[in-house]
């Protein structure tokens, strides 16, 4: 017993378990020599516990066969079934001999109901909620928006005001290396040196609070508050470890209690000008960070957001009817790709389109000002033009009702690559603003006559298989090779699209109604598009996926960088990195079984 106590010691989450349980699942373990070609489990078969690799090589494949993993020493594998229904997920074939260590399934049941720590690392977040929370609940590393700024003692007074003049800041924290040895605030410039005619070259020292109260990172929002009013201070410098790691004061408190989506929508529709209104999504970046750091589901925080570009974009065409006049015709503007989703975050585009009514002729002068008044309106307010023009300003994306019905028609007849890529954007379609009955029924039609059309369904499933998850062999991630974002992987294209394409595929199979990918994947289980098990698995790892391309965007956002859709592995912690894994091995299998055209109901 005692080498595989010394084995599994040095692997999480075994490593995070008490002295005394350690000895207990140690002893719990069977060990066994596999040789190469031997398979552990099949597909489908009942499994006996976890397994772990303690030497040699394993490949699992997938129901179809496909390649999902090559696994070595220290990786386990089975859990998905074992959380499931007991029965293998995938297929664990021996490549190279060794010997494996198995935990019996119900030692792993077990471990899941009594330790919290086990239980995080095999469920990969698949069940943790995520309610709101208030400003007293969040974190003080949460309100930490910018590198800390300092000085050191020496530093003449009015050398410390310069810098906290042109940093913008009201206070400044005087160091000696990393440690925190005073603070100065601009109340300190005023009542201790202009009130008292002092030499502004005189040294910081002289003026600043000495040791003044700090709070650690970790503190809430209510140790804030509460140290605030007790020692009436505005500014509380935040050390860590004995290092001087940040400031907070009473402005960031006060940002993030006005950092709310109604607020923003409030100053959205109040906006007198583009430029104000600029002014006002330039902050969703700051509302970004305080939803992910509320633990709000990625669902909410990304309805959320679209909900601001919905604003954004009704202000303009209000702004533009007042500058154009009454509209000659009834008009949709539709949004596509994310914003049609309601999938938008703190990076996106715009993809929009107009539908006018039977009769208009699109030519008309009107609505080409309309459309590139919100165009151009959107691009000032962060949302940039699309790339490839799929945007109401194109004269082919300006049509009435009748010509957008040949379009699908034509998609549909005829499924080339063009018309398979431009059917995947339209299936998306949601009213934003102006007659929404323009888009209704087309909708249903259009579902209907591409459903029936199995040709057209089976290309739609071959464009959906395009995009491929950032898997690479050897548990690792097949990340960028080169350029600006080398060794990362774009959470987007390879993460979230993947997602995206599923879902509008089992939509299509169906005649499913709703347009955001979540919701079209728990339609799909509930129509029979997919397996329960399929759907549970595949949601969680949309879910994962979507969390932690947000979090990562916040943490950009936190650190005054631009949020992007590029993350790097090596970045996250272990356990993190493997459990992203896990949800992209999910996503591929499923990838495979709609290619093989079993629908992942095997």
């Amino acid at each position: 017993m005692e080498p595989v106590r010394q084995f599994i010691s040095t692997i999480h989450p075994y490593d995070a378990l008490p002295e005394d349980e350690l000895t207990r699942v140690a002893g719990s373990f069977a060990r066994r020599e596999w040789r190469e070609a031997e398979t552990v489990y099949r597909h489908g078969g009942a499994l006996d516990g976890l397994y772990m690799i303690e030497s040699g090589a394993v490949e699992v494949t997938d129901a179809n066969g496909g390649l999902v993993s090559q696994l070595s020493r220290g990786n386990s594998f089975g859990e998905r079934g074992l959380l499931a229904d007991g029965r293998a997920a995938t297929t664990a074939t021996v490549t190279r001999t060794g010997v494996l260590l198995t935990l019996p399934a119900p030692e792993f049941a077990r471990l899941m109901t009594e330790s919290p720590a086990f239980a995080r690392f095999f469920r990969r977040g698949r069940f943790a909620g995520r309610g709101g929370a208030d400003i007293a609940t969040l974190k003080v590393a949460d309100f930490l928006t910018r590198a800390p700024l300092s000085t050191g003692p020496d530093t003449s007074i009015a050398e410390a005001a310069r810098i906290m003049r042109e940093a913008g800041v009201s206070s400044l924290g005087i160091t000696e290396g990393e440690r925190l040895l005073g603070l100065v605030t601009i109340r300190d410039m005023s009542n201790r040196v202009v009130a008292e005619g002092r030499d502004p070259a005189t040294p910081v020292r002289e003026i600043m609070t000495a040791d003044p109260i700090t709070l650690p990172p970790s503190a809430l929002g209510s140790d804030v508050l509460n140290a605030m009013m007790e020692r009436r201070v505005g500014h509380l410098p935040v050390v860590e470890a004995g290092r001087f790691v940040g400031m907070v004061t009473q402005t960031d408190l006060t940002r993030v209690q006005a950092i709310s989506t109604s607020v923003l929508i409030r100053d959205v529709a109040q906006a007198a000008s583009v430029d104000e209104m600029a002014q006002v999504t330039a902050r969703i970046p700051d509302l970004l960070v305080a939803l992910v750091a509320a633990h709000q589901r990625h669902e909410v925080v990304t309805r959320l957001i679209t909900d601001i570009a919905d604003a954004v974009t009704r202000r303009l065409l209000r702004m533009a009817e007042a500058r154009l006049g009454p509209p000659p015709a009834p008009y949709l503007w539709a949004a596509c790709g994310s914003q049609g989703r309601q999938d938008q975050t703190g990076v996106s585009d715009q993809d929009n389109i107009l539908i006018l009514a039977d009769g208009t002729d699109p030519a008309d002068p009107y609505f080409e000002r309309l459309a590139r008044f919100v165009s151009d309106g959107l691009n000032a307010a962060g949302y940039v033009y699309c790339p490839g023009e799929m945007m109401a300003t194109n004269p082919r994306w300006r049509q009435p009702r009748g010509v957008w019905r040949d379009y699908f028609r034509g998609w549909i007849d005829r499924p080339s690559p063009e018309a398979q890529m431009l059917a995947s954007v339209m299936f998306d379609l949601r009213a934003i603003g102006g007659d929404a009955a323009l888009l209704e029924g087309l909708q249903a039609e259009t579902l209907g006559m591409a459903s029936r059309n199995s040709i057209f369904v089976a290309h739609m499933i071959s464009n959906a298989l395009k995009h491929q998850p950032p898997l690479g062999l050897l548990r690792g991630f097949a990340t960028i090779r080169s350029g600006e974002h080398r060794n990362h992987i774009d959470m987007k294209l390879n993460g979230v699209v993947p997602v995206a394409d599923l879902a509008r595929v089992y939509a299509l199979q169906a005649r499913l109604r709703p347009v955001n990918t979540r919701a079209r994947l728990e339609a799909a289980e509930e129509a029979g598009v997919i397996s329960g098990s399929g759907a549970r698995d595949l949601i969680a790892a949309y879910d994962l996926i979507q969390s932690q391309r947000l979090e990562n965007q916040a943490a950009l956002a936190r650190a005054g960088r631009r949020p992007d859709n590029y993350l790097s592995p090596s970045d996250l912690p272990d356990f993190e990195r493997s459990h992203l894994r896990d949800a992209f091995v999910v996503v591929r299998s499923m990838q495979s079984a709609l290619g093989q055209g079993k629908g992942a109901l095997s």
